[in-house]
This record gives C-alpha cells, sequence and structure tokens, in this order.
C-alpha cells in the first residue's frame, strides 16, 4: 500500500476530436469532420461523463483545464461557454483557473477568439507549426503563414494577454536558417509562451508509414541549440524539454502532468489519473476512442475503455519520465508526496547514476545534468526492475 499525505492538485482534460483534416504527423485521437459538428450531442456527453467521474475527485477544486484536440477552436464558443458552465455546476473550479483552449490558425476569426475570452477561457494554444509556406504544406496544415499571423494577432485583440504559440523543428527541406527565421516570427508576435518541438514519426502515421526525408541528426541537434539560445536571449525561459516561457507564465496543466499530479480526462479517447488517499492506490482510466462510441456511452460505465491500477514499479517509472522532463528535475519532498513511496526507494540507482555524471543531486532536488538529458531513456531504464 502507497502513503499519501495528501492528495495532488486536480486538473480536466476535455478532448474535443474532431478536425478539418489529418495531418500526416499526428498520432492523435483525432478525426476528420465528415458532417455537421454535433456540438450539443457531444456538450451533453461530455458533462454526463464528468458526472461518473467527479465523486472520485473527493471535492477537490480543478486548478486547470485544458481542450485538446482534434481542433477544438472547431467549436462554436456558444457551446464552449455551456460546457464550462456545466462543468462548474458539477466539480469545484478554482477561482483561478488556468483555462486553455487549442486552436487552428485556420479555423478561427476575431468573434470566434471573443466569444472564447467571454466563455471564460484565459489561455489559447496556437498551433502554428511554422511560418514557411513550403514547410506548412509538407506539414498537411490547412493555414498559411497570413493565417497563423493573423490568428496570433487576433488572440491578443480579443483580451489574451496569456497565449501559446506552437513551433516544430527538424521539418522537410528546412535547414538551420529556416528554423531561426521561425522562431524569430513567433517571438515578434509577443506570445507569453511557445513550445519548440521536434518533429517525430510516430506509429500509425502517414509519415510514418510514408517517411519525408528529413535534415540529418547533425543539423536537427544543431536547430535545437540554436533556437534555445534565441529563445532564452528573448526572454523565453526553458522549463522543459519542449516548453519556454515568459516569467510566470508557464502552463500550469502541462506542469501538473509533468509533477504527476491528478486529472480528470472526458472526452473520446481521453485519459485520467487519480489519487485514492485512503486506499493507497493511483488508477488510470481511458474513455472508449471511437467518437460514435462514445457519444453513445458516455454517462454510462461502459464509456470506460481500460482502467488499471498502476504497480509500484509503473509509479516510480511514470513519475521520473515526466518529471526528469523539466529543466529543475524535481523536488525530492514531491516525489514522495506524490508517488506515496519511500526515498529509499529511488537511493541506489540514483547514487549510481549520479556517479555517472548523467543525474545531479542536493540536499533538496534531483535533476539531469546535460549528459543526462541527452540518454533520459537510459536513465529510466534503470529504474526498471530487475527481470528474474
Amino acid at each position: 500500500m502507497l502513503h499519501f499525505s495528501a492528495p495532488p492538485p486536480l486538473a480536466l482534460y476535455i478532448h474535443l476530436p474532431w478536425c478539418v483534416h489529418k495531418c500526416p504527423y499526428c498520432d492523435f485521437n483525432s478525426h476528420p469532420l465528415r458532417r455537421e459538428l454535433p456540438a450539443d450531442d457531444y456538450v451533453a456527453a461530455l458533462l454526463r461523463d464528468l458526472e461518473l467521474e467527479a465523486p472520485a475527485a473527493h471535492r477537490r477544486p480543478v486548478e486547470s483545464i485544458f481542450f485538446g484536440g482534434g481542433t477544438p477552436s472547431l467549436f462554436p464558443p456558444d457551446a464552449v461557454a455551456r460546457l464550462l458552465k456545466g462543468v462548474a455546476q458539477r466539480i469545484p473550479l478554482a477561482e483561478d483557473a488556468e483555462i486553455t483552449l487549442e486552436a487552428n490558425p485556420g479555423t478561427v476569426e476575431q468573434a470566434k477568439f471573443e466569444g472564447y475570452r467571454n466563455a471564460g477561457v484565459n489561455r489559447l494554444s496556437i498551433g502554428i507549426q511554422s511560418f514557411h509556406p513550403e514547410r506548412l504544406r509538407a506539414l498537411g496544415r490547412i493555414h498559411g503563414r497570413d493565417e497563423a499571423l493573423a490568428a496570433a494577432d487576433a488572440a491578443r485583440r480579443a483580451g489574451f494577454d496569456n497565449f501559446n504559440l506552437d513551433l516544430m523543428f527538424g521539418l522537410p527541406a528546412q535547414d538551420l536558417a529556416g528554423a531561426l527565421a521561425d522562431v524569430d516570427q513567433a517571438i515578434a508576435l509577443r506570445p507569453t509562451h511557445i513550445s519548440h518541438y521536434q518533429l517525430t514519426l510516430e506509429p500509425n502515421t502517414v509519415f510514418y508509414a510514408r517517411p519525408p526525408v528529413l535534415p540529418a541528426d547533425d543539423d536537427i541537434y544543431e536547430m535545437q541549440l540554436t533556437c534555445q539560445a534565441r529563445l532564452a536571449e528573448a526572454g523565453y525561459q526553458q522549463y522543459e524539454v519542449s516548453a519556454y516561457a515568459q516569467a510566470d507564465r508557464r502552463c500550469r496543466h502541462n506542469l501538473n502532468y509533468w509533477q504527476f499530479g491528478d486529472y480528470i480526462g472526458i472526452g473520446a479517447g481521453a485519459h485520467g489519473k487519480l489519487t485514492d488517499v485512503a486506499t493507497g492506490t493511483i488508477w488510470r482510466n481511458s474513455k472508449r476512442k471511437n467518437p460514435r462510441d462514445y457519444l453513445q456511452h458516455a454517462g454510462k460505465p461502459t464509456q470506460v475503455a481500460s482502467e488499471t491500477r498502476l504497480a509500484k514499479a509503473d509509479i516510480l517509472l511514470e513519475f521520473l519520465m515526466n518529471a526528469l522532463r523539466l529543466s529543475e528535475g524535481f523536488e525530492k519532498s514531491l516525489c514522495t508526496v506524490r508517488t506515496g513511496l519511500p526515498w529509499s526507494t529511488f537511493e541506489a540507482t540514483l547514487a549510481e547514476l549520479v556517479a555517472e555524471g548523467l543525474l545531479e543531486e542536493n540536499a533538496e532536488r534531483v535533476k539531469t545534468t546535460p549528459k543526462g538529458a541527452l540518454f533520459l531513456d537510459e536513465i529510466l531504464q534503470r529504474f526498471l526492475p530487475d527481470e528474474d
């Protein structure tokens, strides 16, 4: 049995699964919209889903909400408003809750952003990926450079003083100058947060089946280092592998994931994690992935596609997999509070990794060294239980 002194902070993830076009690199649970968006039916299903999930949260307030997809900005503002109102009627919300909605530049206009702001959304995450027309076409994006610039401008004019821009690097036919040009353009738009991550070829995607020609590994590494330096010069602190923020503008929702907090997941294919302090257990579940199936089963026990009680080895590995992505690593006290495991569980392997120059440790914190950040998978393997 695990021993928890208190439950972790709680977040809410809401999955809106439809998009205009499935990008060839995307491995998310997203589905091209073939007919009219069933916004009303889906909002009702989400609220039924939440009603079943809420009791397990034991009246903890939700500290953050994240609308992910798919393309959440396909949903009209009035549907988002009804949903947020319904959420607040079913589970407590912190007064300063961070509420983020993902938006695609090809599916928004000024009035829509204003509507989301009025509905209660206070943070946007805009999927730019690149400002270069040829790179955007290679990625299968439905927007161009002009739409990307207009989306950032519309966010600010709609009253969003906190928004993220998503960028990718290591794109087909991209060179260092092109990667830097994307970063410079993003900086010029003055977002509070920039996500800058490498294009990877994930299984079950078009790019995995028919891989595009990507830059050489050495060139991609140079892009990463040079863009990191440029972002730092502009005042964006790297606090996670691919996350850069201005002062006090880190994404609270994602930090909750990386610090092994709890979260309820509602919507087609959504995942959740909840800690039961009384029984000393951590549970994960996922919902039915297919939107049609989800709509039929939402609000019933059969909405759950899988449910797992985490074993101690899984808890240890999941905590480290997330927390070691953070530039500052993790506080030792946080580790024991969030995992329910004694510090002695970590000590021997930790000492070996410190001696090998892969981890750094002081009285309060543990983090990867620059060398260790390059070998995170190897570090995690060392914490796996020995096989007989």
